[in-house]
């Protein structure tokens, strides 16, 4: 094991006993390098900015200053948590992700158990209520809390941050990735004055627009830099292997049995990507689960535990869990897809090789893959290239089964029938294409059966002979067939109204149909129509005279020319 503490131990430091009782129940002894150059000055007050990876101890590093500070100034009787059920905590931790917020809670709950210091984690996908309730016992002195569902409790009156007097913003680069800054900077407006409380700043980068954020708001005065070649991976063995699309999952499969891994974290960049790869692994034997972003919350924080615990050896996830958890005992990092960001690779293979330990790093660079290879490899230094051998791939693995509706899925998504009530208002879900087609096949292949019909008064009625059909007698099985009546040839001079047709005797009258036509009411069937009433021929149009008759005459003339 590589050594990455210092030599500067905890006991050295001016921590209260009851801190430092903390820090020996969490295991810890040694200062790690973030720690020892950051310590010393958070310790006296100063505002500051550190550029540190998370696995480096950064959470250690905010929760000793933060709890030495509000030991060393207990709070006074009469500015306690206050009335009208109002929490007024005195220190606040911003954190990017659900899972973060979780974790730095567990770990605050050891280091300060010993020093009486009440925390409290607030982030959405829980009970709202049963937060709220919780925040206006008035007990919290240190909230901890992702900004959305902050800025709902202070917006209600719930919570005030007016008495702030330590503020930590971790992961402020996720911040800008995630869209959270405009939250941050309304949260921060509203908290304590920037000269009447410490600020610190964690991030895996020092970016322009972080430091912007820490100098607007923050008034950082100290800056602690560590360069991404420090940053990234002397304990961690990284290799690349250059692989098509469609042998991904095979040359997966086949490092996964050369590798043997104890616990290892696949990494897509899609939450479908995940999700396949979740059942070809299950399929294959393998104590496999997926974490992305649109699991609820409860079965998040189930799957982690899972893991932490190594019921499930693989977790495939999205970067929605590459910053910020400290999973122990993390041996390898696959990179099925490669991260658009180059930032984003340096956080997930930080998953491994955590304080100490050693880690295997795996990228499969496909060709869309290729794309994003020479900025990584810019910030992170160049990546050993391996080339698979054919021993390398497992081909006959087997697919996975395809994934059931379940009823649990949103609405109108592949609910199956039984699931749905009459009258819901939904369409029912339509069979698979390929049952529809062997459906119509069935029906076309049987014999159509038809009952024949008695045609008697509508034949009466509209005039039609009946036309008794070849096959009809004979099969019994086919409805006989009349043949279509050709129209007689209309005489010269006769002019033909809707109702004079035959087949409009037993229509029933229109607005321009004859009334004495319409048949009567009461009649016995088949009775003969009545007979029609004669037609007043169409009056002449009038002939034309006058200048325009003769204009027309002359033209016809001219037309006609020599040959007329």
């Amino acid at each position: 094991m590589q050594q990455v503490f210092s030599d500067t131990r905890f006991n050295q430091l001016e921590l209260p006993a009851s801190v430092l009782t903390g820090i020996e129940a969490a295991g810890y002894q040694y200062c790690t390098p973030v720690q020892q150059k950051v310590l010393p000055l958070s310790l006296q007050g100063n505002n500051i900015a550190a550029q540190s990876q998370t696995g480096t101890g950064k959470t250690a590093t905010f929760l000793i200053t933060l709890l030495t500070r509000l030991l060393q100034n207990p709070q006074p009787p009469q500015s306690s948590p206050s009335e009208n059920g109002i929490c007024r905590p005195r220190a606040l931790i911003l954190a990017p992700t659900r899972e973060l917020v979780i974790q730095i809670g567990q770990e605050a709950s050891i280091i300060s158990a010993a020093g009486g210091i009440r925390f409290q984690t607030i982030y959405g996908g829980i009970d709202y209520e049963k937060q709220r309730q919780a925040l206006q016992k008035n007990t919290a002195q240190v909230i901890v809390a992702t900004p959305g569902r902050l800025i709902d409790y202070q917006k209600q009156n719930v919570i005030s941050l007016k008495g702030i007097e330590v503020l930590v913003i971790d992961e402020a680069d996720r911040m800008f990735d995630m869209g959270f800054i405009p939250d941050v900077r309304w949260l921060l407006h509203r908290c304590s004055p920037a000269g009447q409380r410490q600020s610190l700043l964690f991030s895996a980068t020092l970016s322009a627009k972080v430091m912007e954020l820490a100098y607007e708001h923050l008034n950082i005065s100290e800056a602690i830099n560590i360069t991404p070649e420090q940053i990234t991976v002397d304990k961690i063995k990284q290799s690349l292997y250059h692989v098509g699309k469609d042998e991904k999952m095979a040359l997966l499969f086949g490092l996964l049995q050369k590798e043997q891994p104890e616990r290892s974290l696949i990494f897509t960049n899609t939450k479908r990507m995940a999700e396949i790869l979740e059942g070809y692994l299950k399929a294959n034997g393998y104590a496999a689960a997926c974490l992305t972003g649109d699991i609820p919350q409860q079965k998040r924080q189930t799957t982690l535990e899972r893991f932490k615990n190594k019921q499930l050896t693989i977790l495939i996830a999205t970067d929605v869990a590459s910053r910020g958890l400290h999973i122990e005992a993390v041996t390898h990092v696959f990179n099925y897809d490669l991260p658009q960001d180059a930032e984003d690779y340096v956080h997930r293979i930080g998953r491994t090789a955590r304080i100490g330990a050693t880690g295997t790093a795996i990228a499969l660079v496909g060709e869309e893959d290729a794309f994003y290879l020479e900025a990584i490899e810019k910030l992170a230094d160049k990546i050993p290239v391996e080339w698979a051998e054919e021993e390398d791939f497992i081909r006959n693995f087997k697919r996975s089964p395809a994934r059931p509706r379940s009823s649990a899925s949103p609405a109108g998504r592949g609910r199956p029938d039984s699931h749905r009530k009459s009258g819901d208002g939904r369409r029912p879900s339509r069979p698979p294409s390929s049952e529809r087609r062997i459906s119509a096949n069935k029906t076309r292949s049987k014999t159509t059966t038809a009952t024949p019909v008695d045609r008697t008064r509508s034949d009466q009625e509209t005039g039609f002979q009946k036309t008794e059909g070849k096959s009809g007698g004979e099969s019994g099985n086919t409805a006989s067939v009349r043949p279509r009546r050709r129209r007689p040839p209309r005489k010269s001079g006769e002019t033909q109204t809707a109702s004079s047709h035959p087949a409009a005797a037993g229509r029933e009258p229109g607005r321009n149909a004859n009334p004495a036509a319409s048949p009567i009411v009461g009649a016995a069937p088949g009775s003969p129509p009545p007979p029609r009433q004669p037609v007043s021929p169409a009056p002449e149009k009038p002939k034309k005279t006058g200048l325009m008759a003769r204009l027309i005459k002359l033209f016809r003339k001219g037309a006609a020319g020599p040959h007329e």
